[in-house]
């Protein structure tokens, strides 16, 4: 590509809806990317031997179609975008010299110069997206390009559409950010503004992942995803890397999806810290337990109709002697009943509650992945919910909201799939 190194890049944007693009690679640039990749509606196939834990979750999804193996000549026939993303040198050289091949739009992350295209800093306001390419050929500087975006970025936020003053470098320390419930625009100001200035973010898979491409490429991004029944990064194992990373001089946050401390163990987090003398700022997020009923067109109070909601963790069966939940208790209350991370328990809760006198017909809701584009809601009684919950393949991130407030306002609100 050296023949192409003294001219610009020449911006365009791609609409890969529906098109074939091939990722080689599964680690942690292929995990900020992919994101944007599926909200793109591409037609997604990962080339890799492994992957990261978040990465994994999008092939376990359906999002992504995920080849455990490794590149090979021919992978990027028919393709129209390929993000190359190995650690492996050679395949990368490979799959480079198919792209030029076969004139497909190629992005290296370890030789930007050997690539036909280049990744732009780009962020998203609303209905806008940002895109900022160096125009300097010999000079291209990621971090700059960053820096212009994020002040386009806020001022479109704010309205001003001026670069903002030159901020003091942040602290050393963490920041426990709840990043809501997984629409991006749902995270608090301050909580993006925090993002922005950290060196080191530790992100959970539940957290809004769209936020991590947002990032400038200097900044370090730590998958602690804790996936059902999968692989999972220990508490320990956080505790230690937010305690390490900021005895380091980093400014670090601990990006959590929900509030930090919605059965988030962001305590936990926080007094680990305070063991070690880390400053430690805790940002509160949007929960689940109120934002996803209410994004399916479910309140959980209606005058009326329910005066308390309950929240409770259904990780735990109601049999099981570490539950700490008193479910005859919960099975007298006449409000709404919230459960969180109880998809796999639901049928023995649901027994539970029947059995200590709450009425088979009690309206429930399941709504996976609530707030994003893959949003739905499926609807059921306390009699029915685990056989509709098995025949519709209901899979985590799930709120179940159980009461009468279900059937207020059904199709009053629409989908944000639609």
């Amino acid at each position: 590509m050296a023949e192409h190194a003294d001219h610009p890049a020449y911006p365009v944007g791609l609409r890969l809806s529906g098109r074939r693009v091939v990722v080689v690679g599964g680690g942690q640039v292929a995990q900020r990317r992919l994101p944007a990749l599926i909200a793109a509606g591409a037609d997604i196939t990962l080339v890799s031997p492994s992957a990261t834990p978040s990465v994994e979750a999008m092939a376990d999804a359906g999002e992504i179609r995920w080849e455990r193996r490794r590149y090979a000549d021919g992978d990027l026939a028919d393709t129209w975008y390929a993000l190359i993303a190995s650690d492996d040198a050679a395949a990368n050289d490979a799959a480079s010299a198919e792209a030029e091949r076969t004139r497909t739009w190629c992005v290296r992350s370890d030789d930007a110069d050997a690539a036909t295209a280049w990744t732009p800093a780009t962020g998203r306001s609303e209905g806008v997206t940002v895109a900022v390419l160096s125009t300097d050929a010999q000079g291209r500087d990621p971090r700059h390009s960053a820096a212009v975006r994020d002040a386009i970025v806020e001022g479109l936020r704010d309205g001003t559409l001026a670069a903002p003053h030159h901020r003091t470098r942040p602290v050393p320390g963490v920041s426990l950010v709840g990043g809501g419930p997984g629409d991006p625009d749902l995270i608090t100001v301050r909580g993006r503004r925090l993002l922005a200035e950290a060196d080191v973010v530790i992100a959970d898979r539940l957290g809004p992942r769209d936020l991590l491409d947002e990032l400038p490429p200097h900044v370090e991004v730590i998958d602690a995803a804790k996936i059902p029944y999968g692989r999972f990064m220990a508490q320990e194992a956080i505790n230690r890397a937010l305690i390490e990373h900021a005895k380091a001089g980093k400014a670090v946050v601990r990006l959590k999806g929900g509030d930090p401390f919605v059965f988030g163990r962001g305590m936990e987090e926080a007094q680990a810290l305070a063991a070690e003398g880390i400053s430690c700022t805790v940002v509160p997020g949007i929960s689940s337990s109120i934002s996803v009923p209410g994004a399916a067109g479910i309140p959980v109070t209606h005058r009326g109709v329910a005066h308390e909601f309950t929240v409770v963790s259904g990780h735990v069966a109601p049999d099981d002697e570490r539950s700490l939940v008193d479910w005859a208790a919960l099975a007298q209350l006449r409000g709404t009943l919230v459960l969180l991370m109880a998809v796999d328990k639901i049928g023995a809760i649901a027994q539970a509650l029947i059995g200590h006198g709450k009425s088979p017909d009690t309206p429930v809701a399941l709504v996976q992945e609530g707030t994003t584009a893959a949003q739905r809601r499926v609807d059921a009684t306390l009699a029915t919910v685990a056989e509709r919950a098995a025949a519709e393949e209901v899979r985590p991130p799930a709120v179940i909201v159980i009461g009468d407030v279900v059937a207020v306002g059904t199709d009053t609100l629409p989908n944000p799939a639609e």
